[in-house]
């Protein structure tokens, strides 16, 4: 049976993802290590985890499988969703996949690297748009169908 599993902590289409396991009867763990509100919908389970680095993302890691959807913006869990034969959804709508995380790692450190040789660089990521909101919909939808057929 197919679950979504949330990473919560900075996650902007919690809303989004419900109305799609809603229509889907798809349960839903939000995964957090703290200051999520609990939502009382009954397909929906809270799961607050120890402080601590990378705790909700280990909790996630370690439950999910083949026909669960994961959605996290964080490349190193969702490397770990993928090695578990999960669909892995980024918050703008972009696809982790097996053929692409690679690359997605390889980028990430090379940034990284990047920012640590030059403390005054600024930059980050571009704002999240009503387009990322709508693709992220199209997307989730699409890989939750694909999901309940694995």
């Amino acid at each position: 049976m197919t679950r979504i599993f949330i990473d919560a902590d900075a996650c902007p289409v919690k809303d989004e993802t419900l109305r799609v396991a809603d229509r889907h009867k798809v349960q839903v763990f939000v995964v957090s290590n703290g200051g999520i509100r609990p939502n009382p919908h009954p397909l929906v389970e809270t799961v607050v985890v120890d402080d601590g680095p990378d705790v909700a993302d280990m909790w996630i890691a370690d439950r999910c499988g083949r026909g669960d959807v994961v959605i996290t913006g964080d490349i190193p869990l969702a490397a770990k969703c993928l090695e578990a034969d999960a669909r892995v959804v980024q918050h703008n709508g972009e696809v982790f996949t097996k053929g692409n995380i690679g690359n997605r790692l390889a980028t990430r450190d090379l940034m990284q690297d990047l920012r640590a040789a030059d403390p005054f660089r600024q930059g980050g990521g571009k704002p999240f748009s009503k387009a990322d909101r709508s693709r992220f919909l199209d997307v989730l939808e699409r890989e939750v169908r694909f999901a309940q057929r694995d």
